[in-house]
């Protein structure tokens, strides 16, 4: 993620929601920016459908790493 470029914005979210957010920042240690982002980018992925999330593209590319060999034998 590319974080060196930051904006800031103001705007409004239901108390449970920003309530739940800095739970997870302070059970994870992070900055409750950090997962404001994530959550953010998160929802973007999901809303662009033509294409497969990141994180499971990271995960197939993972397994094909480790898996390459196994999958040309399943392939025969």
């Amino acid at each position: 993620m590319n974080t060196a470029v930051r904006e800031t914005f103001s705007s409004e979210a239901a108390p449970e929601v920003l309530d739940a957010l800095r739970q997870i920042a302070e059970a994870q240690g992070r900055q409750f920016e950090a997962v404001l982002d994530e959550a953010l980018r998160d929802y973007i992925d999901r809303q662009q459908k033509e294409r497969p999330r990141r994180h499971v593209m990271d995960s197939f590319a993972s397994s094909l790493d480790e898996f390459d060999s196994l999958y040309r034998e399943l392939a025969k």
